[in-house]
């Protein structure tokens, strides 16, 4: 059984792999009503006030693991039963406070919040707006801004606290990057999940005639450890995959055809991750036509099975929750037809009772090192170069790598300006690249070094040869 980073991942797997149990059961109808009292036995409670409050936050978590609110448009639903332990978001000031004479915090307040009252400065909640100039005055450092973690964990800013004192999720500002969903520490937030149209569109596959495909994110690498990527392949046609691709190599053909685009616009950013290209398009929208018009890798590598197979239906697992959001979008032309996390991946294989460290190795080996690499930051920016160097270009490639979307807004406010001398913006919504995903079973600074090694693995192998073989596999598949 493998060891989570904390407890509200090994309660979600639970969830999970519960519901993945009861469909492939297919009694799901009754069967879920079983579930809290199935994980919160009792009699006494070990995370809530009482096993009751347990439970009733055990049911909202199944309603989302089956596909949530269908009505909300977000991807990540807040529960709003386990959203009541976070200090609500405010200034306040601590014990350092020395009542000084100069008096600066109480100067640079706009709202007049705040007074020095026995010789202790004083904040009206009630005229506060938590602007921090306050904070920023103070010499002690004696007032703070408490900021409960989701809000400060979502740099697009569509968390706030609701009139109930709840987390509030803004669909108008949400891109779907999961932060939120990570950080909560009570698990108050959850994504969407849909393991259940996964197994049913597993079990329907012989029975309406076609093949389900698992196209596989390359930041898969050591995530499943002990385990390695082989074997992982062979779980997943234990499951009733058809087939397993790469999505580097989906990555492959977006830094081929983003290299050419690059050198024929002169100024592009990357299109790869979609919690990027959202926040970009609802924040910058005069300066949305940057982003690149080439599909993403998963988009890209699922029209390339498509073409193989037209009876194929793909399903893209990796460790995205925007993705899921990106699946549904009207320009992806139904190219793929769900998404699993890592995390919804490892509840499948738990409700099966498949241990892949005990599989034999199956091979998997379609993409270069470079699109590999585009699991991590900076790897999009060195394909989209070594594809230019591959087919003879001598146009000069002047990235700005933005890791995380504070360094994306960075980007587009020095480009709405004119300021800095790049041509190429490769935008990343979570911190490091997809290796630190929010549905990572493993979030560790090693995880690019396994990215790395994985990419390794391949070395010898140019973009421009793993696109050639997949194009003459798929001609040779429709010549048959």
């Amino acid at each position: 059984m493998r060891v989570f980073e904390t407890h509200v991942q090994e309660l979600k797997n639970d969830v999970l792999r519960s519901v993945a149990k009861l469909a492939w059961a297919d009694d799901l109808q009754t069967g879920i009503l079983d579930i809290p009292e199935q994980l919160i036995p009792g009699p006494e409670a070990k995370m809530r006030c009482c096993i009751y409050k347990e439970r009733a936050i055990i049911s909202q978590r199944v309603k989302v693991a089956m596909g949530g609110d269908r009505t909300n448009p977000n991807l990540v639903e807040v529960l709003d039963i386990a959203c009541d332990e976070c200090p609500v978001t405010e200034i306040s000031v601590g014990p350092s406070c020395r009542g000084c004479i100069a008096t600066r915090c109480v100067h640079a307040c706009p709202k007049d919040a705040i007074t020095v009252v026995d010789r202790k400065a004083t904040i009206d909640h009630k005229k506060c707006i938590t602007c921090g100039k306050c904070v920023a005055a103070c010499p002690y450092g004696a007032i703070e801004k408490k900021t409960r973690p989701c809000e400060r964990s979502c740099k697009a800013g569509a968390i706030s606290m609701g009139e109930d004192r709840k987390a509030f999720i803004d669909p108008n500002k949400c891109t779907s990057c999961g932060a939120c969903v990570y950080q909560c520490p009570f698990g108050a937030i959850m994504d969407k999940a849909f393991i259940v149209d996964a197994i049913q569109m597993l079990q329907g596959a012989d029975k309406w005639g076609f093949h389900v495909y698992a196209a596989v994110a390359p930041s898969i690498a050591g995530q499943f450890a002990p385990a390695d990527l082989g074997q992982v392949v062979t779980g997943l046609k234990m499951l009733g995959f058809h087939d397993v691709v790469e999505v580097a190599l989906g990555a492959d053909m977006t830094a081929k055809h983003e290299a050419v685009e690059l050198e024929e616009k002169g100024m592009l950013a990357s299109s790869c991750c979609p919690a990027f290209v959202d926040f970009v398009e609802k924040n910058f929208p005069e300066q949305a036509h940057l982003i690149s018009s080439t599909p993403s890798p998963m988009i890209m590598a699922a029209r390339n099975i498509k073409k193989k197979d037209p009876s194929a239906k793909v399903i893209f697992i990796g460790p995205c929750v925007a993705k899921k959001k990106e699946v549904k979008l009207g320009k992806t032309m139904r190219a793929v037809d769900s998404a699993l996390t890592f995390e919804e991946l490892y509840a499948m294989f738990e409700s099966r009772d498949i241990d892949v460290s005990k599989l034999e190795d199956a091979d998997l080996d379609q993409a270069s090192g470079f699109g590999r690499s585009f699991a991590r930051s900076g790897g999009v920016t060195a394909a989209v170069k070594e594809a230019l160097a591959e087919r003879g270009s001598k146009f000069e490639v002047k990235p700005m790598t933005c890791s995380g979307l504070e360094a994306c807004k960075l980007a587009f406010l020095k480009a709405a300006k004119g300021i800095g001398d790049f041509n190429f913006i490769e935008g990343m919504a979570c911190e490091g690249g997809c290796v630190q995903g929010p549905a990572q079973l493993i979030r560790s600074p090693k995880n690019q070094g396994d990215v790395d090694r994985h990419a390794k693995q391949a070395e010898g192998r140019t973009i421009e040869e793993a696109v050639a073989a997949a194009e003459e596999l798929s001609q040779k598949d429709e010549a048959e």
